[in-house]
């Protein structure tokens, strides 16, 4: 009988064994590794200057990035004709009842947002039409193309007169009517929005 008891107590003590080496296992933290990444997966190719600079066109509200250049608001007329009133109307403005296949451009009747009464700086117009301009062909106009379409759309927007030429040293200088209705984010961490 007492050995029996034993016996008993022993697989007791095993199974006890058991059931605590497996929770110990199972709580363990897992190690930690680091992904194995190959050294290249065979896609694409390290980029040279002269492909990082072609991209690197960014154009800061003081102008900082603006190229040499210069256009006149003749001249963008012109151009605007040409290659972007098939998107933006002939004028640039809303035409009432009619799709657009691009936003309106110049302040009409309506409260859409133009570059005359919402972009902040005259800059980024620049900017955007080098980078993204025309729909068809974005990137293909040259410095001077783009300065001759800021110069007109500025001018359309009753912002800056006809006479006015823009270039890296007055396109900065442009006020733009909604700049004041902007508030500079300078917040330091806490959440994203007030």
């Amino acid at each position: 009988m007492l050995k029996k008891l034993k016996l008993r107590r022993s697989h007791a003590l095993i199974f006890g064994l058991i059931i605590i080496i497996g929770v110990v296992i199972w709580l363990w933290p897992p190690v930690k590794t680091e992904p194995q990444w190959p050294k290249t997966f065979g896609y694409g190719k390290t980029a040279t200057q002269q492909e990082i600079a072609k991209l690197d066109i960014d154009v800061r509200p003081d102008g900082k990035g603006l190229p040499a250049g210069s256009g006149n608001v003749p001249n963008g007329a012109i151009i605007y004709a040409n290659k972007c009133a098939a998107c933006h109307a002939a004028d640039g403005k809303e035409i009432k009842g009619v799709k657009l296949p691009g936003p309106p451009l110049v302040i009409g009747d309506g409260k859409t947002k133009t570059i005359g009464n919402y972009w902040p700086y005259a800059t980024t117009l620049f900017d955007y039409v080098r980078r993204a301009m025309p729909y068809n062909a974005p990137g293909s106009l040259t410095n001077d193309e783009v300065y001759s379409l800021c110069a007109w759309l500025l001018n359309q927007n009753k912002i800056t007169t006809a006479s006015q030429v823009m270039n890296a040293h007055t396109l900065p200088q442009v006020k733009m009517p909604a700049q004041k209705l902007f508030i500079v984010d300078n917040r330091k961490g806490g959440p994203e929005v007030k």
